[in-house]
């Protein structure tokens, strides 16, 4: 290996590790209260270290958001493009529930977490994120071809799904069932799906 080689691969761990040690912390304290001090604590390097890295914290965490819409896009892509459309929304409702209770964490900073989001409105390459969502809308303009949602707008369709979703999705992150039973609150949130596909095969 080369120098320019293990400097580019130096540089890409200790950008990695600011990045975990990152979402730890605006996990456990919150966006508000994380700083790049803290932050530079927890790897135990100077604030100038991460500063070298990332301009503020903005940024620090929308590069955070940017690696969980990657490994959530990566979740989509196993829905068969083979399957009717209707099935196919069915498919990734549930891939989008398997991501949150499989990546919690990840979740919460994506959709739960209150946080300036400055850096997506400004950034015009907002690539992960927009991937992700532009399945969703794909699939359900294709189940309108084909007779479903009784000519409904397509978006307003899109958004009241992953509203849905979303709803599910947050209430096993956030430890907002834990009045039932442990063993049965993935299947309760699967079931909750299955009505509510149920409910859209009918329109």
């Amino acid at each position: 290996m080369g120098i320019s080689e293990r400097k580019e691969r130096e540089k890409q761990e200790m950008q990695d590790l600011i990045l975990k040690a990152a979402a730890k912390i605006f996990l456990n304290e919150g966006f508000d209260k994380a700083s790049i001090r803290k932050i530079a604590d927890a790897i135990e390097y100077s604030p100038a270290t991460i500063y070298l890295y990332f301009k503020d914290k903005n940024e620090l965490f929308y590069a955070i958001q940017k690696q969980a819409f990657h490994k959530f896009f990566n979740y989509f892509q196993t829905v068969s493009p083979n399957q009717e459309p209707i099935e196919r929304l069915r498919n990734l409702g549930e891939v989008y529930i398997k991501f949150a209770i499989e990546n919690p964490g990840y979740y919460d900073l994506m959709f739960i977490m209150r946080a300036p989001m400055e850096s997506i409105e400004n950034t015009h390459d907002w690539d992960e994120g927009s991937k992700s969502h532009n399945v969703l809308h794909e699939i359900v303009n294709q189940c309108v071809e084909k007779g479903h949602f009784n000519g409904q707008d397509p978006f307003i369709v899109a958004h009241a799904i992953w509203s849905f979703v979303h709803g599910l999705s947050a209430l096993y992150v956030r430890d907002r069932m834990k009045m039932f039973p442990e063993k049965n609150r993935e299947n309760m949130i699967t079931e909750a799906l299955g009505v509510f596909n149920d409910w859209m095969k009918k329109l």
